[in-house]
């Protein structure tokens, strides 16, 4: 372990090893990396419970503060918190298309992959609490697939949980992947619409900027397509409280005139690359189907197949007529892993992914029916991410489980609400609202 401080904070690295499966605990394994968050003034003390952040995705690390931003400055009041690198990401061992070969061919590459998904995460976590705790229970805190990670650890190991508190992250319990991306395209359609009335000269430029991809071949500083259905793929910025302004901010200023005519300017050029790419969270695009399946048959490159119910997200096709061309959302498509350096080299293995039938349950409704754990989750009223009626109908089948429903914030809320948020999930989970 290695100690430093930041303003108001001491914070510790913490390395453990895991299994890289579970049912095999004496087979490969696998590090973790936790960064162990105190108040500065409280870093001796040693009756301070513990709160583990799991950070949404799939496949992104913790988010790394400086300081007691956000909603880390309330935890620390009270809690020593752990902020943890989900398996494949940030500083625990990496899966990606630089790692994954070493698997072998993508059919390893896929078998070792199917050990990433919130099953695998929960167990990494009750290994670490015994290790931390001594076998204390701790507070879950899971933002969006963190969420989705929470309701696994209360379907599953409950015993080890002193309280579940749930940023927009109540996932349904018996939703296929489909029927996940049937319910999200009109929430993404509504997002489009939110958006264009706020910035109606958007629709002409982002009109210009999808034909201008259709008629020629243009390519990211990191060698990546931007085709037209790449570049809907901003839509994803719609999700965020400042997305649809970040999105405008973006749009405004995307062509410079050149000796041939008007093209894409470097510098709108770097931020979509920003933006789209993969290479940051390849996990994200290789396992996001996957957090959806439950046994009920391969997920088979759902939202491309939903997406064919929705034809006025097919921007060559708007392209011929009258209406706005329309974003999309949180969808992966087939086309990514042609498009994306960073995921180029996982496609076949991300295929086999995709393919796969057998994935196991994540969720168990009898346990939930008799949850004896604190629990609060907040819901956000129109979030794009996660479905409003998805995550009630969970929040009614988990015994005890308090909602705060609200429209304030979108899906980011627990950053940008911050302090707010974290406190008013820690009063409900407590019964004290």
């Amino acid at each position: 372990m290695s100690t430093y401080r930041q303003p108001g904070l001491v914070l510790t690295d913490r390395h453990y090893t895991a299994p890289l499966d579970h049912e095999r605990p004496d087979g490969e394994t696998i590090e973790i990396y936790g960064r162990e968050v105190v108040a500065g003034d409280k870093a001796d003390r040693t009756d301070l419970p513990w709160l583990v952040y799991l950070e949404g995705g799939p496949g992104f690390g913790a988010r790394r503060f400086i300081g007691p931003q956000a909603w880390l400055g309330r935890a620390v009041e009270e809690f020593r918190v752990l902020l943890l690198d989900q398996r494949g990401t940030g500083r625990s061992t990496p899966a990606n298309r630089q790692t994954l070969p070493l698997r072998g061919a993508p059919r390893e590459q896929a078998a070792y992959l199917a050990h990433f998904r919130a099953d695998s995460i929960v167990k990494d976590c009750e290994l670490i609490r015994h290790e931390l705790t001594f076998g204390a229970p701790w507070t879950v805190l899971g933002q969006s697939f963190g969420g989705f990670c929470a309701t696994h650890y209360l379907s599953t190991a409950p015993e080890g949980l002193a309280a579940v508190l749930v940023t927009g992250g109540l996932p349904s319990l018996h939703a296929t992947a489909d029927e996940v991306y049937r319910a999200a395209y009109p929430r993404v359609r509504a997002k489009n619409a939110a958006h264009y009335a706020r910035y109606p000269d958007d629709v002409e430029r982002v009109r210009r900027i999808a034909a201008h991809l259709h008629e020629r071949t243009v390519t990211l500083p990191g060698g990546g397509a931007l085709t037209p259905e790449a570049f809907q793929s901003l839509g994803i910025l719609l999700g965020g409280g400042e997305g649809s302004h970040q999105l405008h901010l973006l749009l405004e200023d995307a062509f410079v005139p050149t000796p041939a005519g008007p093209a894409l300017s470097d510098a709108f050029l770097q931020s979509v690359q920003a933006h789209l790419s993969y290479a940051g969270h390849p996990l994200y695009a290789v396992l996001h189907e996957a957090i959806y399946a439950q046994g009920q048959g391969p997920t088979d490159w759902a939202a491309e197949r939903v997406r064919a119910e929705f034809p006025e997200f097919d921007a060559r096709k708007a392209l011929t007529g009258d209406g706005p061309v329309l974003l999309t959302g949180e969808t992966v498509h087939p086309w990514h892993f042609t498009t994306d350096p960073a995921l180029s080299p996982l496609r076949e293995a991300a295929e086999l992914l995709a393919a796969r039938g057998d994935w196991a349950p994540l969720y168990d409704p009898a346990r939930l029916a008799v949850n004896e754990v604190p629990a609060a989750a907040v819901i956000y009223h129109d979030d794009m991410y996660v479905d409003t009626a998805h995550s009630l109908e969970t929040a009614r089948a988990v015994r005890g489980l308090r909602t705060w429903v609200t429209d304030e914030y979108e899906h980011d809320g627990v950053r940008a609400g911050g302090r707010r948020v974290l406190d008013r999930l820690l009063a409900l989970a407590r019964d004290q609202l």
